[in-house]
């Protein structure tokens, strides 16, 4: 497992208003897969986690497909809805003509956010296809941002089955949504506010398999640099069984002290920068 480096970016969101952005991003195969099919992306300003499926090479080809248009997209102009929907339509068709796409079902789930400041307000916009997770720890509370498109969440959501008996479920893997080999249906988005101390964590199912919501937000808490805290997530998913892939990023807001501002604004953490 490579070392995992906390990255900073600063960003005006209004005029006179800054934050601070750290981040960390981390992929392990685990300790069940021969392969990894997961990818991510951590840069400015999009943060997305794709979890291919597909056979062996499948996977990693839709994934990877993902992050790498999504990358030239960023590298190369703004990122809006739009130009991420035109993104997902490219990398649809890449893994439609792709030699070793299979017919297993070759596509990824897509899942993050990405900062819009693009208008008068900075805010975030969540983004999700299949059932990779957006969650938000904010004034102490961790929150599940994102809604899993699967067939266990439609019975969870039509009152059929329980969260509790959610856990295990023989379809837990089926997914109802994802990028792939066929005509694309847009992300799910939601804008969220800009505040200060809030920390996002963007994850596949290969950890939420193996953490609960209560030790993800253990784990926040635990840890204030985002580097710390993926790596402390991804041991414990390892050690509880690693029975999938499982990638990581931690996302967090912070705004920098101004000439005049309390003192209890004035701490700042180390970083390692970008």
């Amino acid at each position: 497992m490579s070392e995992t480096t906390t990255h900073t970016h600063s960003v005006g969101v209004a005029p006179g208003d800054d934050i601070v952005l750290t981040w960390a991003g981390a992929t392990d195969t685990g300790r069940r897969r021969e392969n990894n099919q997961d990818a991510f992306l951590a840069m400015f300003p999009l943060f997305i986690v794709a979890d291919g499926m597909g056979g062996h090479a499948g996977g990693e080809i839709a994934s990877q497909s993902t992050v790498a248009h999504l990358q030239r997209m960023v590298e190369t102009g703004p990122t809006t809805t739009t130009a991420i929907e035109n993104a997902l339509e490219q990398t649809v068709a890449d893994i439609a003509a792709h030699p070793e796409t299979t017919d297993e079902g070759t596509g990824t789930t897509l899942t993050g956010v990405f900062l819009d400041a693009s208008g008068d307000d900075a805010r975030w916009i969540s983004l999700n296809i299949g059932d990779s997770r957006v969650y938000l720890l904010r004034d102490g509370r961790l929150v599940q941002v994102t809604t899993d498109h699967s067939v266990v969440q439609e019975l969870i959501s039509a009152g059929r089955l329980s969260p509790e008996e959610a856990e295990g479920h023989p379809y837990s893997n089926v997914i109802t949504r994802a990028v792939g080999a066929s005509e694309l249906t847009p992300p799910d988005y939601l804008g969220i506010e800009v505040l200060d101390g809030d920390r996002f964590v963007i994850c596949s199912d290969g950890l939420t398999k193996e953490l609960t919501d209560y030790g993800i937000q253990h784990f926040l808490r635990e840890y204030a640099d985002p580097a710390q805290a993926v790596d402390a997530m991804l041991a414990a998913a390892l050690e509880n069984g690693g029975r999938d892939n499982v990638t990581i990023i931690v996302l967090q807001v912070e705004r920098p002290a101004r000439v005049g501002e309390e003192d209890e604004f004035s701490s700042t953490s180390e970083h390692t920068t970008e």
